[in-house]
């Protein structure tokens, strides 16, 4: 096979895999509460890309990380899987899967306001304009759904939401100072802080896992949020000679979750869900590709 053809596979398995998890979250929640789903699906990520560690025999690597990356690698794992997936997790519990999802699809505006806050990165004139259009189809996810759709929101849910993206654009941009280290091993040292933490938080949180199907969903998330989609995701990018053609496929996977979630949840797909999410993807999609990027951009 071909190495586009290959990168085209591995991308292919990625989106799939995150196009099934917003359903795979809100069946979990029925059997598990958000921290014992976490804890579960933590961990089973960790001990994936620890066999993938020892089947590329890359374990040496980590004789290589020194004291500050240690500590950076620390943060990092209580940001993601700790904090970020709490946050998301405990907002999925609140709303309908496709109201969480698209709204946590924001983060990429947020990055874009964040490097610009704290990385002294200039923002083209063009980008308010991507970022007025993402925030506009938040908007309408978030108000439209009550007042066109009929759908009482909660208002928790929606902060939570929306507050998991800040989260995610700031682990990513803490994860970029560790960039020159191994993609696996990056992320093996990322879940094993995160699970370590999860596990310390049992002294002050009750779990019961005794549930079947909640341990079944929990093992699911961990495959195939945490740890397929992101292997395969990288393998992509190394295969591939056109990165935003992969990065853009990517964009696929929030509408392919909507027709799953209408299909094995039942949620009825609201109109200002799916133009919403076309206005969010839209606006990042514009701000990506359709602006030119500074001099000094990295």
């Amino acid at each position: 096979m071909k190495s586009t053809s290959k990168s085209y596979f591995h991308i292919a398995i990625a989106v799939a895999s995150w196009s099934t998890v917003a359903s795979a979250f809100k069946i979990g929640l029925r059997h598990y509460s958000y921290y014992e789903l976490l804890l579960v699906a933590a961990i089973t990520a960790m001990l994936v890309f620890a066999l993938v560690l020892t089947f590329q025999k890359k374990w040496h690597l980590l004789k290589v990380i020194t004291q500050k990356e240690w500590r950076l690698f620390a943060l990092t794992g209580l940001l993601s899987p700790a904090g970020y997936y709490l946050i998301l997790f405990k907002a999925y519990e609140l709303l309908p899967a496709q109201i969480a999802q698209s709204i946590n699809y924001s983060w990429a505006i947020v990055l874009t306001l964040l490097l610009a806050l704290f990385m002294r990165q200039r923002i083209p004139a063009l980008k308010y304009l991507g970022m007025a259009i993402s925030l506009g189809g938040v908007a309408l996810i978030s108000l439209g759904s009550e007042s066109f759709a009929g759908v009482q929101l909660s208002i928790t849910g929606l902060l939570l939401a929306f507050f998991s993206a800040f989260v995610w654009a700031s682990f990513w941009i803490l994860n970029k100072k560790n960039e020159h280290i191994d993609n696996i091993l990056a992320l093996f040292v990322s879940f094993l802080f995160g699970s370590l933490f999860l596990l310390v938080g049992l002294l002050f949180v009750d779990v019961q896992l005794q549930s079947m199907k909640g341990l079944l969903s929990a093992v699911y998330v961990g495959l195939f949020e945490m740890a397929i989609p992101f292997i395969f995701f990288g393998l992509a990018l190394k295969k591939t000679d056109n990165p935003a053609l992969i990065n853009q496929l990517c964009y696929l996977s929030p509408f392919i979750s909507l027709f799953i979630i209408r299909s094995v949840l039942g949620e009825q797909i609201y109109f200002t869900t799916f133009i919403g999410l076309l206005l969010i993807v839209g606006g990042i999609l514009f701000n990506e590709y359709g602006v030119k990027k500074p001099k000094n951009h990295q």
